[in-house]
This record gives C-alpha cells, sequence and structure tokens, in this order.
C-alpha cells in the first residue's frame, strides 16, 4: 500500500477531521498548512521556498538564489502522524519534507540538512544515537515586553521566587500543568523520560529517551509546541528562549551522542572496555569545529546572555568525565553506554540544525583524527572564555568556515547566515531601557 494509502486509513481509523501539514523552519517553528482530512492526498501541496527565507519575526531576507520565490513540493512523512491532542475538533500533524520539482531535496530545509550529516555517517557504516535534554521556564502571562517576566502562580496561589533545584516539592506545585504535559507527550508517542525542576524559579528540564537523529529532533519539536499549549490552558506562557530572566539562569538544550556501528557495537568503546580512539576523536572534533558551528547553538543575540552565567551554562569546549562545569561532559557509564554530552547549546535553538552541527563537528573530528586537549580537572569555569562573544563574530566564522559549508551545504550556511545577519541588525537597532536610563542624562 502506498504512503498515501496508509495515511489515509490513519485518518479514518481516528475520525480526523483537519490535518496540520507543516515544516520546521529556520528558527525551528511550525510553518504549513490546515487541509481537510478527506482532501489529504489527493493533490500537490506546494509552499513557497521563501519560509526557510524569514527570519524569527517573521520578515524576509533577500535570497538571491531565489528571487523567483518557487514553490517547493511537500511530500508527507506517514511515520510521523501523530494526533493534535489540543484541538478542539479531531485533528492530526504530519512533518513534510521539502522537494524541488525535479525530485532533489530542497537543501535548506533543516529536516534535509540533518538528513545530510546523517549521510555522513551512515557511509561509514554507523549510525548516531541521541538523547536531548530541554530546559525551559513557566512565566505569567503578563504580556508587557518592556518589562521582566516573572515566575506564574502554582497551585497554591504563591509565586516561586526563590532557586529550588530538583526540589519534588516546587514541581508539585505546577502538578495540573506536568500532567498535562505528560498526556500531551504520551498522546503523540514522544518519548520523554524525567522531569526536574531547574536553577531558576520556574524551571523545569525534561529528558528524552535515546535514539533516532531525525525521530528526537521531531520528538523536540513537538514537545515544545505542547508545553506551550499546556501551559496555555493553565493560564501560564512557557518560553524556551536562552535567558528569559535577569539575573537567573539560562535554559539549554543538552545532546548526548554516541555512534554505534552495523552490528549495534558502541564505536566509542573498545572491546576491553576502555576508550576507543574513535572517541577521544569526536571531542577532538567538536572542540576544533564547534566555534565554526557557534551560531546554530546560539542563534540569537539573546543566546549569548546566557553565556554570562558561569555558574549554569558552559563558557568552553573543555571536556571531563562526571563534571558538569565543562562543556563536553562525559558521564560516567558503562563501556556499552559511552557518550558525550554536549552542554554548549541553548533551548532556543532549532532541534534538526543544532544535531547536525554537534554530529558534524565530531565526524570531522573521526575523519581527521583530530586529538583532543587533556580533560580539565576542577571547575571549567576558572578556565579563559573560549567562545565568541558577539553575533556577528560568530556569523563571519560559519559562513567562512569550509567545514560547515561541506557537512551541511553552501545554500544552507549562506542563507542561514543571511538570516541570522538581518536579526541581529534589528536588534541592534533598538535602544534598551537601561541605555535610556542610564545613559540617557549621564554622558
Amino acid at each position: 500500500m502506498s504512503d498515501d494509502g496508509v495515511i489515509q486509513n490513519w485518518l479514518q481509523d481516528h475520525q480526523i477531521e483537519d490535518v496540520e501539514a507543516f515544516v520546521p523552519d529556520m528558527a525551528g517553528a511550525a510553518r504549513g498548512k490546515l487541509i481537510p482530512a478527506d482532501k489529504f492526498g489527493t493533490g500537490e501541496i506546494k509552499l513557497p521556498e521563501g519560509i526557510f527565507a524569514q527570519t524569527v519575526s517573521g520578515d524576509y531576507v533577500d535570497n538571491k538564489d531565489n528571487v523567483e520565490d518557487r514553490d517547493m513540493l511537500l511530500v508527507p512523512d506517514a511515520d510521523t502522524l501523530r494526533p493534535v491532542p489540543w484541538a478542539t475538533d479531531p485533528a492530526a500533524s504530519v512533518f513534510m519534507d521539502c522537494f524541488h520539482r525535479n525530485g532533489q531535496p530542497v537543501e535548506t530545509s533543516p529536516r534535509h540538512v540533518l538528513r545530510k550529516v546523517l549521510q555522513l555517517f551512515d557511509d561509514q557504516g554507523w549510525t548516531p544515537v541521541v538523547a536531548p535534554e530541554v530546559e525551559f521556564y513557566l512565566i505569567s502571562s503578563q504580556n508587557d515586553p518592556w518589562e521582566e517576566v516573572e515566575p506564574p502562580e502554582g497551585r497554591l496561589g504563591r509565586t516561586e521566587a526563590a532557586k529550588q533545584p530538583y526540589s519534588i516539592d516546587s514541581m508539585n506545585d505546577y502538578d495540573p500543568f506536568i500532567n498535562q504535559v505528560y498526556h500531551y507527550c504520551e498522546t503523540q508517542d514522544i518519548r520523554v523520560d524525567t522531569l526536574s525542576q531547574e536553577m531558576g524559579p520556574a524551571q523545569f528540564e525534561i529528558n528524552f529517551l535515546h535514539g533516532d537523529s531525525v525521530r528526537l529532533a521531531d520528538q523536540v519539536f513537538l514537545f515544545k509546541r505542547s508545553v506551550k499549549e499546556a501551559a496555555i490552558e493553565h493560564e501560564m506562557h512557557a518560553t524556551f528562549m536562552a535567558r528569559p530572566m535577569s539575573g537567573e539562569a539560562g535554559s539549554a538544550l543538552h545532546i548526548h551522542q554516541s555512534v554505534i556501528d552495523r552490528d549495534g557495537h558502541n564505536i566509542f568503546s573498545n572491546q576491553d572496555g576502555s576508550p576507543s580512539e574513535h572517541f577521544m576523536h569526536y571531542i577532538g572534533g567538536l572542540q576544533r569545529y564547534m566555534n565554526d558551528a557557534l551560531l546554530l547553538f546560539a542563534p540569537y543575540a539573546n543566546s549569548f546572555r546566557r553565556f554570562l552565567s558561569y555558574w549554569a551554562s558552559p563558557v568552553n569546549l573543555e571536556w571531563a568525565i562526571d563534571n558538569r562545569t565543562v562543556g563536553l561532559r562525559v558521564p560516567d557509564s558503562g563501556p556499552e553506554a559511552r557518550r558525550v554530552e554536549n552542554r554548549l547549546a541553548g533551548a532556543d535553538v532549532n532541534p534538526y540544525l543544532v544535531l547536525a552541527a554537534s554530529l558534524a563537528c565530531g565526524f570531522l573530528g573521526m575523519e581527521e583524527k583530530v586529538k583532543p586537549r587533556d580533560p580539565v580537572e576542577g571547575s571549567a569555569y576558572d578556565l579563559p572564555f573560549s567562545l565568541h562573544r558577539h553575533m556577528f563574530v560568530a556569523i563571519e566564522a560559519m559562513h567562512d568556515s569550509k567545514a560547515m559549508r561541506r557537512t551541511l551545504g553552501d545554500k544552507f550556511v549562506d542563507l542561514y547566515c543571511l538570516v541570522k545577519h538581518d536579526e541581529y541588525y534589528k536588534f541592534q537597532e533598538l535602544v534598551t531601557p537601561w541605555e535610556r536610563e542610564v545613559l540617557m542624562y549621564n554622558v
């Protein structure tokens, strides 16, 4: 049976009325169409290729590679059909893959960029295994962008203002919301594991079970939508902004990653259980190339504010075993579970692109046999800051990187850097309250 037949049978079996057919854009937001279920698959589904030239504010950059604003053909990924649990009428969602009329994939699609990197591994007989951890804040429903955001009231009517990491009682205060999130995840087959209270007030982290990279990116994408919808149902908002509150910890997206061969063996470990050369070279590649790709780990001006909080985010690319102060942490585990936890990314990233970037850097390290620096002892926060400090530097580094162009593609790198340049330029045009308060009459 064709995919169209499989999809129609699924829609009928679940009595679906509408289908959300969407494509993740550069920001990791859903762009697409709402289609009546009985019309889905009866004709071509198209979207302008220009959706990948949209900034996070919805503006378009001048993409000279697509001056015609061509249509692209959307093909549903039948394996991603899911109910939409918050929909008023029975609805489903499905991820769409993007193709040109000649059958070639659209190179600027984030989902394709991740698959392009995965092909590099497959050509060597390898498969990456990833497990993301995503942090977010719950905030009150006030909507004045010039005011600091605040934690929402919990079920007892109090506002959490203190830092209570790993507090069970703090989580219980938002129990109805948490139960709603787990319900949404179960309905959509989002394979989440544990939830914990993090460093900030009303800040939480969810862990995902390990698995296939594209499927995990899909799940992170859907999880973000689910958390925001559940928060609205409980008269709150949820934010994945990297640093939403002054003086508080930022929100991260940590990525546990390992690589298996065709026999399912973890190539990071030798037969005797010791770390393999592949493991060391993978870390070496992350250290050498992640500054080239920093723009994918820190995609907005606000992302760089997270790095200011030395006690809650990495400031360099050192590595160590069971040390949360480093950018590249190796959890204490048995040989079969040996992995690297990349702690650099903020929660504001596009999950497809950040997975592609991290895996690409590690692959390059194994390909080029890059030796890592020695593991650090003690706090890596005491070591020099070794990341790019500003967006323009990160944009230039990625734009000029031959390694990123080879692994991610020229068209993608050019367009992504163009989008980020436009976003940062507009950010710089804004005069902040601090400037008006401090500089206006004192300079």
